[in-house]
């Protein structure tokens, strides 16, 4: 049986991992971390040095501001971590690069399956279609989403440059850019009401226009992924890895 801390349990996907968790014959959720603390059917701590269950591996859907007590804790115990929340800055990431040198870092801005499996598709469509056709991303959240534009948006968009050796910038919005277009990757970002996610990569070429598209229903496919990256993680060496990995 593996077990699993969740860190930011109280939270809504925290609350939706810890739900598909009961019943399941090989993981269980052994504990909590979140700093609203509190009681429930098994332990909810503020901070991770109070923690005092066997861990094999930890699944943080909580936010950027819990990433150094809690990679700092994981080192400490080599236990290793499952990194589901967004918005991480590019110290951040530095920081999750030179612990997953200790430990074993699963890192990906999405866990649906199906968004993995459109990035190939993405990066597959933009080494076909080449320079000629023009490349423009839209992402939709709910009202409530902290980041923007979304992190799978900006992986969609490191899918397409891929075939270009990274040389197109990214434009977050078109607010007062005037005239044509540039060598880009347009970006734009919707929030309203309760979306899940949903996302659009649109090529755009002469005479004709190629969309691919995914939209999730329900965060329970985002849980449902970083459960399997956790049942995957446990054991593994240190190293980053991510969906590619699973698939």
């Amino acid at each position: 049986m593996i077990n699993i801390l969740v860190c930011g349990i109280r939270g809504k996907m925290g609350k939706t991992v810890t739900e598909l968790l009961q019943g399941d014959n090989t993981a269980r959720a052994v504990c909590g971390v979140d700093i609203n603390g509190g009681d429930g059917d098994i332990p909810v701590y503020k901070t991770f040095d109070c923690v005092k269950e066997k861990v094999d591996v930890v699944v943080d859907f909580s936010s950027p501001a819990a990433l150094n007590a809690e990679l700092n804790w994981a080192v400490k115990k080599g236990v290793p971590v499952v990194l589901a929340a967004t918005g991480y800055t590019e110290s951040d990431l530095k920081f999750i690069d030179g612990c997953a040198e200790k430990i074993a870092v699963f890192k990906t801005a999405n866990f649906s399956i199906g968004v993995n499996l459109l990035v190939k598709l993405v990066r597959e469509a933009a080494k076909t279609l080449g320079e000629k056709f023009d490349i423009e991303s839209i992402e939709k959240h709910h009202n409530q989403k902290v980041d923007a534009p979304s992190g799978t948006a900006l992986m969609l968009a490191d899918s397409a440059n891929a075939a270009f050796d990274g040389g197109k910038e990214y434009l977050n919005g078109r607010s007062g850019k005037v005239g044509k277009r540039g060598n880009e990757i347009g970006i734009h970002a919707v929030r309203g009401g309760t979306i899940v996610g949903e996302h659009d990569v649109i090529f755009a070429g002469c005479d004709e226009v190629v969309t691919l598209s995914h939209s999730a229903s329900s965060k329970r496919v985002f849980a449902e992924g970083a459960i399997k990256a956790a049942k995957w993680l446990a054991g593994k060496p240190a190293g980053k890895y991510d969906m590619t990995d699973i698939i």
